[in-house]
């Protein structure tokens, strides 16, 4: 396993690759499969106030094939914050730990950056992702609202995760 920042030029073909084998998640959030659009998105999209060039955007791979996406941003939602605006894995890399050690890899940016608190929001449509998010340490901060997304109208959870209570064991993983 690798993981590694992409770039929007030579990388934009992976991720068109692997928004199109792995089209769960925009279907269930948005009702239609993504394509270049969304894939040019993934590359520019962030959080309101946020510093576009201060974001990570990495690929996870598994051998040569991109098998993850996450979008790391800083400044949401309060200056000092680092938000998790997007982390997804292709299903054949689901189930061995490959979310937990991307996930750790991710805390880790956002902690060397500063951040104490590490935010991102959950689609009540997706209980298989928010029981990973509880499983890693995340809880709910109380916050709901609703947004149109694509297609749909999906209620959304904000959580939360105090980054200054990572354990050696979490570091290690």
């Amino acid at each position: 396993m690798r993981i590694r920042p992409l770039d929007p030029v030579s990388d934009l073909d992976r991720v068109v690759g692997f928004y199109r084998d792995a089209p769960d998640y925009w279907q269930m959030a948005e009702g239609r499969r993504p394509g270049l659009v969304y894939a040019q998105r993934f590359f520019t999209d962030g959080p309101p106030g946020c510093d576009v060039s201060r974001s990570h955007r990495l690929g996870l791979f598994l051998d040569d094939q991109l098998s993850g996406l996450a979008e790391l941003s800083f400044g949401f939602p309060e200056p000092e914050d680092a938000y998790l605006g997007f982390m997804m894995l292709g299903d054949w890399a689901r189930g061995s730990g490959n979310g937990r050690v991307f996930l750790t890899h991710l805390e880790e940016l956002a902690a060397k950056a500063g951040a104490r608190w590490l935010y991102l929001a959950v689609l009540e449509a997706n209980p298989r992702g928010r029981a990973f998010w509880l499983r890693e340490g995340f809880q709910s901060t109380g916050l709901r609202g609703e947004m149109q997304m694509g297609d749909k109208f999906q209620g959304l959870e904000r959580l939360s995760k105090d980054l200054s209570r990572r354990t050696c064991d979490n570091r290690e993983q």
